[in-house]
């Protein structure tokens, strides 16, 4: 057996996880269990300030390390300003979560006694050299099954899966005032940062009058301020009858309580869709250039998910991080009905939807 790396908690772990509101989503249930199994151990983390707005405050996190990212020249300038913030500072355990260059040279800043990474196989750009102490190889899994192999490293065990994912007192008052005298709703993600999982707006568009007449659903379009959402949420308004409420706007956490009060959701594969799975909301899942097997939402709502990743209906792909580049074509508007149609069906007997 092999032996662990502490005979008794540590006393304060740092966890380096960067970038990508998914990605935060999927560490939160790593640190519900850590602080379960060493409840006296301050966890901290080293985070970009765009996932740090979703997850800022979360009781399972002692302190937060901004880490504001910079290009070109500058790019010295955010390493210099984060390695002020983390002066005279000792971790016991600092866990590398990610793969990537940057993530690398942080951890090897980082002034502590085991630096915990992927295996060499997994590790890219050489990242397992800036680590004391890796993770064992193992096959692709699904991204949160991915990151309990740190944990289950250390002997912890990441049952029961919680997110924690809360609404303020605040926020629950302006999530109620914009839900009040509303019917049924239903959020739809209309675009992500990578074009080639995004699904068409004239394909949404029919959709949303389908919700609107069919369902007596209100469509209520969320996401994020860049351009080509906005550009994509102009389309589908303009491409329907219904004429959806365009919610998009550039506050994560207003983000999280839309997504909270919606009765459903339907998303392709980005952040919010995760989200929309941490707080238990019933998501339909566009997936066509990313694995749904490996990037799926985790362990619910998997019979939501439309297939377009499947090059022909039923074909037994494996498990990967492979693209396809032409999948989201093959998602098409019958196959996200049928969901929807499954979604509300489901959810009439459970009071919801």
């Amino acid at each position: 057996m092999t032996r662990p790396l502490f005979e008794r908690p540590p006393r304060r772990v740092l966890i380096v996880m960067l970038s990508a509101l998914g990605d935060a989503v999927h560490v939160l249930p790593v640190l519900n269990a850590m602080k379960r199994a060493w409840p006296e151990t301050a966890i901290d983390w080293i985070i970009q300030p765009v996932p740090h707005k979703l997850v800022s405050g979360h009781p399972a996190v002692d302190d937060f390390y901004i880490f504001h990212r910079r290009r070109g020249a500058r790019a010295v300038q955010s390493y210099a300003d984060l390695k002020r913030q983390l002066k005279g500072r000792r971790w016991d355990l600092l866990i590398n979560l990610q793969v990537y260059f940057k993530a690398g040279l942080i951890t090897a800043m980082v002034d502590a006694d085991v630096k915990l990474g992927f295996d060499r196989a997994r590790a890219r750009d050489l990242n397992w050299l800036f680590t004391t102490h890796r993770i064992a190889a193992r096959p692709p899994q699904h991204v949160q099954d991915q990151y309990f192999e740190f944990i289950e490293h250390l002997g912890i065990d990441p049952r029961p899966v919680e997110w924690r994912l809360d609404l303020c007192a605040s926020e629950r008052v302006v999530q109620q005032q914009f839900y009040a005298g509303r019917g049924r709703t239903c959020a739809i993600v209309v675009g992500t940062s990578r074009p080639e999982k995004n699904w068409m707006p004239d394909r949404y568009a029919q959709v949303v009058d389908v919700l609107a007449r069919e369902y007596g659903i209100e469509p209520i379009l969320v996401g994020g301020p860049s351009p080509i959402e906005r550009e994509l949420a102009d389309a589908v308004v303009n491409a329907s009858t219904t004429k959806p409420l365009n919610a998009l706007g550039d506050d994560v956490r207003r983000l999280v309580w839309l997504l909270d009060g919606a009765d459903l959701v339907i998303s392709p594969d980005t952040g919010p869709l995760h989200i929309a799975r941490a707080l238990d909301r019933p998501v339909i899942g566009l997936y066509g250039f990313t694995n749904p097997k490996r990037y799926g939402p985790y362990r619910k709502y998997e019979d939501l998910v439309v297939d377009g990743y499947a090059a022909y209906p039923g074909e037994d792909y494996p498990l990967s991080q492979r693209h396809r580049p032409d999948g989201m074509a093959r998602v098409t508007i019958d196959m996200v009905l049928e969901k929807v149609d499954r979604a509300v069906q489901l959810l009439a007997g459970t009071g919801g939807v």
